[in-house]
């Protein structure tokens, strides 16, 4: 009982401080969750072994949490993520760049040593 005490602490200092939404992130968010059309979709953020760089980034709508996964909030966009992945993205910001290169939810990661071209791969 007091593991999972101590784990569930953890959990709720590390989603306090150690992943950031950016407000234009947080409207993109909303867009897609309009679009989407199902009652209470929000963005999972995941990482994954596999791309170029050996992890990448997975992203996807849905509408059920698990038990263990953290949830981050920014202007009414609700990003979740897992406690395996989470440390993967300790101290990162979601940011939605719209330029001459193209639109897409950009993670900027602090953690990454190397990142792919295509934005969605990394190494630590």
């Amino acid at each position: 009982m007091i593991d999972l005490l101590f784990i569930h602490i953890i959990i709720t200092c590390m989603s306090e401080t150690s992943f950031k939404l950016t407000d234009s992130a947080a409207a993109r968010i909303q867009e897609l969750g309009a679009q989407d059309g199902r009652e209470g979709v929000f963005l999972r953020l995941r990482v994954d072994g596999g791309g170029c760089s050996g992890f990448q980034y997975v992203f996807g709508l849905e509408t059920e949490k698990a038990e263990d996964d953290v949830v981050f909030t920014h202007h009414d966009a609700t990003v979740v993520i897992d406690t395996v992945s989470l440390p993967f993205l300790e101290g990162a910001v979601l940011n939605y760049v719209d330029d001459f290169g193209g639109a897409m939810l950009k993670v900027e990661n602090p953690n990454a040593s190397s990142s792919c071209g295509c934005g969605t791969s990394f190494s630590v």
